[in-house]
């Protein structure tokens, strides 16, 4: 096997592939740049660029200067991770299918969470309908209790203590140290709980999926209070965890 620092460097590939982690980086390169950052004299640098826009690697705009081109981008999507409703979709169909339950993904957006995938349960008379698309305060559902678990006190209290115009009203009502408490309580269980909190009649888990591009992401469960025993609470968490563990095991391995 050749060693990376002894394998032969065909230059004019080598100089072509520098501009386009430059165009991919940046957005854009002039002749001018191309030259400098290759220390060739300008009409290499411009054959080179030329060459890429032939070959739908770049573009020239209107200012003379290159941008990625069609192919470039092309393999830039084709290489992005599926967004995360795609990549959580399968788990959310199999936890479904463990508890029969309308099931949701959300994520962490300040002191909200955001439904952004939902399979609702239609089988039961009794039954909790589609949260998709909802807005919910993160302190009185199972999904936010969850993915606030996973933050330091420090970072809740900036959250909270940030009372601008738009949140002071909501924020000023919030009991603090009960918020602590519930989150220290889903810390220690690995699960978040909602009874009657976020709206009357209903009883909610969550689990956090941690933090995914950036995101915090939760999955919860939600059905009537009326149809919730007590005893139902360690089977369904059981089924949140291995969820949870079987999507953050891909992540890895992706």
């Amino acid at each position: 096997m050749i060693r990376k620092d002894e394998a032969p460097r065909v230059e004019s590939v080598h100089r072509a592939l520098v501009l386009l982690k430059h165009m991919a980086e940046q957005g854009s390169i002039s002749v001018t740049e191309a030259s400098s950052i290759l220390e060739v004299n300008p009409s290499t640098a411009q054959r080179l660029l030329v060459t890429l826009v032939g070959d739908g690697f770049a573009e020239q705009t209107a200012q003379r200067r290159y941008v990625p081109g069609p192919e470039l981008r092309r393999a830039a999507i084709d290489t992005a991770p599926p967004p995360l409703p795609a990549r959580v979709r399968p788990y959310l169909e199999r936890l479904f299918t463990r508890v029969g339950e309308t099931s949701h993904l959300a994520v962490l957006i300040g002191t909200e969470i955001h439904h952004l995938d939902g399979i609702e349960a239609t089988t039961h008379a009794l039954r909790f309908g589609l949260r998709t698309g909802i807005v919910l305060p993160a302190h009185v559902t199972s999904a936010g209790k969850a993915m606030l678990a996973d933050l330091p006190r420090e970072d809740i209290e900036r959250r909270y203590r940030v009372l601008d115009d738009t949140a002071a009203a909501v924020n000023a009502r919030i009991d603090l140290p009960k918020l602590y408490r519930d989150v220290d309580q889903a810390r220690r269980q690995q699960i978040g709980m909602n009874f009657e909190e976020s709206e009357d009649g209903v009883a909610a888990m969550g689990v956090s999926l941690g933090l995914v591009d950036g995101q915090h992401a939760a999955l919860s469960i939600a059905m009537p209070i009326a149809r919730f025993a007590r005893q139902d609470a360690k089977r369904l968490s059981a089924q949140l965890l291995e969820t949870a563990a079987e999507f953050r095991k891909q992540e890895l391995q992706a």
